[in-house]
């Protein structure tokens, strides 16, 4: 979600309500039983909404004097975990302080480039943020590989009558979430000399 929202903090992000639909592979082993997943949706993660709503603030935030200074968007969360095998899907809404166009924002997802993309770390996926205008897109059975695994799926932008836009993201949560999000610090790291 955080990767799909970077690129509006330049509209001035200031409010975000999002649900999540995570996959059972993110709830690590044993996982959830296979009974309780099967045909069903279970709507509660352990720690996982305040996790949501306090990591997207500091990983949106900037570091100033060796501390984290955290983004001030306010972001109120749901996680529920779906039967599906891979791929976080995140329904997002949100508030920005300009007033952008559709194609404004739809022109930020497409260009949106991160150190990782800048620096030409070897993981890191050319295009970080896919923008598909497809009505029915992003899919985890379709759009979760995309790059490797390792760029986010955005679509469905449209008008949201309570804080002004409103789309769905959809990440790997395993290849980009976990393994890949470490390799690519560990890339940063060594383009910074900290290794």
């Amino acid at each position: 979600m955080t990767l799909a929202l970077a690129p509006l903090c330049q509209f001035g992000l200031e409010r975000v309500i999002v649900t999540t639909l995570q996959a059972i592979s993110g709830a690590g082993y044993p996982g959830v039983s296979s009974l309780d997943i099967l045909g069903n949706i279970v709507p509660h993660i352990p720690g996982e909404e305040s996790k949501i709503e306090l990591e997207t603030q500091k990983i949106l935030g900037s570091l100033s004097g060796g501390s984290v200074q955290p983004h001030d968007v306010v972001v109120s969360a749901q996680a529920t975990r779906v039967p599906v095998l891979n791929g976080h899907t995140a329904i997002i809404s949100v508030k920005l302080t300009d007033q952008p166009t559709h194609e404004g924002i739809a022109d930020a997802f497409r260009s949106y480039q991160g150190r990782p993309q800048v620096e030409r770390l070897p993981s890191a996926p050319k295009q970080p943020i896919v923008y598909m205008s497809d009505a029915d897109r992003p899919q985890p059975r379709y759009d979760v590989n995309r790059e490797n695994g390792m760029a986010v799926t955005v679509g469905r932008l449209r008008k949201c009558p309570v804080l002004g836009y409103k789309f769905i993201a959809l990440g790997h949560n395993t290849v980009r979430g976990a393994a890949g999000a470490a390799i690519l610090n560990a890339e940063l790291m060594k383009v910074d000399n900290l290794l």
